[in-house]
């Protein structure tokens, strides 16, 4: 699978900046916005329109549309790209990062799941405005999309508005910088922590169990624990291989919706740091959903 959402765009908007006065921070923030966003954050394996066997259509950019159809919701991912009817071109900057970080568009009105702004609301102010800039830096696509219908009541707000600054751990200290790219960058436990009643139980985080509907059958993420269900007895190496490439420790395949496609962009640096943190997390048994295989089973 091809990861990266807008090469050529990425390519133009560096070609922009060297032709005009901006600095090479500017061109460096883009860098770390495209690295995110095609990387780690993995907007497009929500954000890419999909054809009717799944696979992403990467030449209609971040223009939405994948449909979540849940017991609680049935949402339509967002058109993010600069169009300014169909999608973000007319809203500020400061906007469109509450929109990310706190879940409230410009008029007032909150997004709901399967968006993880419980886990968003850690993204440092840094990775905000690269994130921000790499979507700005986007081709507008023109894509209207259905507006998402929720059977759950959704909370007037995530938490009170951010004002402090937020500054994401030193990547020096692994198991904290490794928290903070599989809970507010990567959002890994916000699929791998069992939900109940529309929301994550935070008393069983990384123990999988939630089953996902799609054109692949239905797939049901993994224990991310160091429990004899989870990855007890798995390398760095095998669990690297299964975040990059989708593949067991048995060799077998794992199944969408895991982005395998953008997670192979993570750096080394970055990898150890996230298989740190998930070696510390507490061993807990996996949480199989009922009618489910038990120890083992999982995208």
């Amino acid at each position: 699978m091809r990861t990266a959402i807008s090469a050529a765009g990425l390519a133009c908007a560096l070609l922009a900046l060297a032709a005009s006065p901006a600095t090479a921070q500017d061109a460096k923030l883009l860098e770390r916005g495209a690295y995110l966003v095609n990387g780690v954050v993995a907007c497009g394996n929500c954000h890419l329109q999909r054809d009717e066997k799944g696979a992403p259509l990467f030449e209609r950019g971040l223009s939405g549309g994948m449909v979540f159809d849940e017991e609680p919701f049935k949402a339509h991912a967002a058109n993010i790209t600069p169009d300014p009817e169909t999608g973000i071109g007319n809203w500020t900057d400061a906007q469109l990062a509450k929109a990310i970080r706190e879940g409230i568009r410009p008029d007032g009105s909150v997004i709901g799941p399967p968006m993880p702004i419980g886990f968003y609301r850690g993204i440092s102010d840094d990775d905000l405005r690269a994130i921000v800039a790499y979507l700005r830096a986007q081709p507008p696509v023109r894509h209207a999309v259905p507006k998402s219908e929720y059977r759950i009541p959704l909370p007037p707000s995530y938490g009170p508005p951010i004002d402090a600054k937020v500054m994401a751990p030193s990547p020096e200290d692994s198991v904290a910088y490794g928290a903070y790219l599989a809970g507010p960058l990567g959002h890994c436990m916000d699929c791998h922590t069992p939900w109940v009643n529309g929301h994550p139980d935070m008393k069983r985080l990384g123990a999988g169990g939630n089953p996902f509907p799609g054109p692949w059958g239905v797939s049901v993420s993994r224990n991310l624990t160091p429990h004899e269900t989870g990855l007890k007895g798995w390398s760095d190496a095998e669990i690297a291989r299964a975040i990059r490439e989708g593949v067991r420790k048995d060799g077998t395949p794992l199944k969408p919706p895991m982005g395998f496609g953008f997670y192979k962009s993570i750096d080394d640096r970055d990898m150890q740091a996230l298989i740190a943190y998930l070696r510390s997390l507490e061993p807990l048994p996996f949480a199989a959903p009922p009618g489910t295989a038990p120890a083992g089973s999982g995208k």
